[in-house]
């Protein structure tokens, strides 16, 4: 049996229990406040939304930079940073922990990336492994390692307040074109316990002959949710969807001192209940109606048991993103 909080920390959560309670009851309330309003909200920007003169591309490629899984010779980590390169530039989405842990530099230079190649970033929301780690989080400051280079005032699409040093900063109140020919949803909320209401965006792309690619950072507002977006903005066939979908069924990554950390902040759910395979079923089921014809999971939110459930059970081409590769789609 997975114990999402070793046993060894459980005579320390008793002892503290008398002020944990209070704490738990006032994030529970808001928590609560914060699920309803996420939903409201997700409901008028999607029945708001109209359609987007989204750009047929001819090219869409992605790679890679900083992800769980990892080629040979590169470095995995539970966050995500990935380039995308298209016929009409370049677009940084997510900047992983940033400087405070190695994937983002090794990778980066072992592919010979660097800042001033890039036209754009776009952060997906402001957690760590997203907009460069912990600091970055708690100051509001997108982060990249200096080793990379420095930013020369190109944009940077943010979901929510936050500030990126020497980028100019856009913040995104609805579905847009970005940089390269790539769109985003806009901010799309969920309500996370520990974390309080989360907005995140999603990319789309539109290639040639093909029709729709949607990639998400975390998916913290549930594919369900995003590809509704989707349909209001474009009435082309989904062709492919990557990214993160957040199923740490069987333990999350990045577990630090016993504490399966995954499982318990940011699955959606009050931190007594865990995600679980009903709530992976519905999303398998939702893809399945979707139809893509490629799926490109990202390991650094979903267990090894969701992604081989999905890999098995979604009738589509599965392949699971890998750090220092690249998806020509």
């Amino acid at each position: 049996m997975l114990f999402r909080i070793s046993p060894i920390w459980w005579p320390f959560l008793g002892l503290l229990s008398p002020a944990l309670a209070p704490f738990l009851l006032k994030k529970n309330r808001k928590y609560r406040e914060n699920l309803d309003l996420s939903g409201q909200l997700n409901e008028e920007r999607i029945n708001a939304a109209q359609p987007l003169d989204i750009p047929e591309l001819d090219f869409l490629e992605i790679t890679v930079i900083v992800d769980e899984k990892a080629e040979e010779g590169f470095t995995g980590e539970a966050g995500v940073c990935y380039l995308f390169r298209s016929d009409r530039g370049s677009l940084l989405y997510d900047v992983a922990f940033g400087p405070e842990r190695p994937a983002l530099v090794d990778n980066a230079t072992r592919l010979g990336i660097r800042l001033e190649e890039i036209d754009a970033v776009c952060i997906s929301h402001l957690h760590p492994d997203h907009m460069g780690g912990l600091k970055a989080t708690r100051t509001k400051q997108v982060t990249i390692p200096e080793e990379l280079g420095r930013p020369s005032g190109q944009p940077c699409y943010l979901p929510d307040k936050a500030e990126a040093e020497g980028f100019k900063c856009e913040l995104v109140r609805g579905p847009q074109l970005l940089s390269a020919g790539i769109a985003t949803t806009g901010p799309l909320a969920r309500s996370l316990f520990f974390l309080g209401k989360t907005e995140e965006q999603a990319l789309i792309a539109r290639i040639k002959g093909k029709g729709l690619v949607v990639f998400t950072g975390c998916g913290h507002p549930t594919i369900e949710t995003i590809v509704q977006m989707t349909r209001k903005l474009s009435d082309d066939p989904i062709y492919a969807i990557g990214g993160g979908l957040h199923f740490p069924i069987s333990g999350g990554r990045g577990n630090r001192l016993g504490v399966q950390i995954q499982t318990i902040v940011g699955t959606g759910k009050p931190f007594w209940k865990r995600i679980n395979n009903e709530d992976l079923d519905k999303t398998i089921d939702s893809l399945n109606a979707i139809r893509p014809r490629k799926f490109f999971p990202s390991a650094h939110d979903t267990c090894d048991y969701a992604l081989s459930r999905m890999t098995q059970e979604l009738d589509t081409e599965t392949k699971i993103l890998s750090s220092g590769k690249t998806y020509k789609l």
